[in-house]
């Protein structure tokens, strides 16, 4: 059809003698004295491909974690804790109630729904010029807030804003670095509707940072509970850093990596360790002392993020001569929902 085009074209110029055809709504053929070379500002209009960003990583913790839609400018998440059953004997006619040990009680805890916000300026005439921009421009928002959740969701400090205010600081969401740590032992923050109740303590597993061992790995595997091991939504995941890491590690002898799953021949090392998917995530830290730069969870049980019911995008004209302004804001709140589900890897 183009072909045909052209050469009506061509037939125009010389019967009707115009000096100008228009072949179709994005392409002209004009009449250039000293067409020479590649043409380039010779005639002819520019071709403009579709606008294209590059790709950002969309936020990995909803990977198999807990997602709801919430309402209202706060969350409350609460926990049955306790036992019911007797501490002695509970196969006996006799019924004690809530005589475990420890007894029957409530873990509840309350977070803010925090506010991500962008107000992005385009001239008029660019969008007019350039295909695809504002959906490219919709699109990499989107990805943008993705990121910013997760980096959040990783390492913002919610209890104090000095330390953390480019992931949101005391406006931002709860960051795995707020919660305490143990060896030994998990349990669940205090009770209450204060910013400062919900801290859990989350078992922990130490690795030297630059030179993490096989033994860490098994180490970590051992300290999340096994009832969560036959889970669906067991993952790993780890720093790209510390994934380089463990595909460089092989025994004290050599040889072929420690982490090559049976029948893997296509490259995939760490792919999968003990069974659990390793999933990339940049956003935790790169190994060093007293950075989390892994993390072993049941994520649906581990973690609970709560967005808002939508995710606003509106564009207004004319806001300034000239100009069309987007404006996007999307609602949150993020926390670990059952502590005895993850474990986190940190350097020491």
């Amino acid at each position: 059809m183009k072909t045909e085009q052209i050469f009506n074209g061509i037939k125009e110029a010389l019967i009707d003698g115009k000096s100008m055809v228009k072949v179709s709504e994005k392409a002209e053929v004009k009449e250039a004295s000293a067409l020479t070379g590649s043409g380039l500002d010779v005639g002819g209009r520019i071709y403009f491909d579709d606008a294209f960003a590059a790709l950002r990583y969309a936020n990995p913790f909803r990977q198999g974690s807990r997602q709801v839609i919430g309402k209202g400018s706060a969350a409350q998440f609460v926990a049955k804790t306790g036992n019911a059953t007797s501490a002695t004997n509970p196969f006996e006619y006799t019924v004690d109630a809530d005589s475990g040990s420890p007894n029957i009680a409530t873990s509840f805890w309350q977070l803010p729904m925090r506010v991500i916000s962008a107000q992005l300026p385009i001239r008029s005439a660019v969008l007019s010029d350039i295909n695809y921009l504002e959906e490219t421009v919709v699109s990499d928002l989107m990805l943008e807030f993705s990121a910013v959740e997760a980096a959040s969701m990783a390492l913002n400090n919610d209890q104090s804003g000095s330390t953390t205010t480019t992931l949101g600081g005391t406006s931002g969401l709860r960051g795995l670095v707020n919660y305490a740590t143990s060896t030994s032992t998990a349990a669940y923050g205090t009770s209450g509707n204060a910013i400062t109740n919900g801290l859990h303590t989350i078992l922990k597993q130490t690795f030297t940072a630059a030179s993490i061992t096989y033994d860490n790995i098994v180490d970590t595997v051992a300290l999340l509970p096994s009832q969560y091991w036959s889970m669906p939504d067991v993952a790993w995941h780890l720093h790209p850093a510390l994934i380089t890491q463990l595909r460089k590690l092989k025994g004290s002898t050599g040889g072929a990596p420690m982490f090559v799953e049976v029948g893997d021949n296509d490259g995939g090392a760490v792919a999968y360790m003990f069974g659990f998917p390793v999933i990339p995530n940049p956003y935790l830290a790169s190994p060093a002392a007293g950075k989390i730069s892994g993390v072993l969870a049941s994520w649906g049980q581990f973690l609970t993020i709560v967005d808002g019911e939508e995710m606003s995008i509106q564009r207004f004209d004319q806001t300034s001569p000239a100009t069309i302004v987007l404006y996007a804001e999307k609602r949150m709140a993020s926390s670990v929902r059952d502590p005895f589900a993850g474990v986190l890897l940190i350097g020491a």
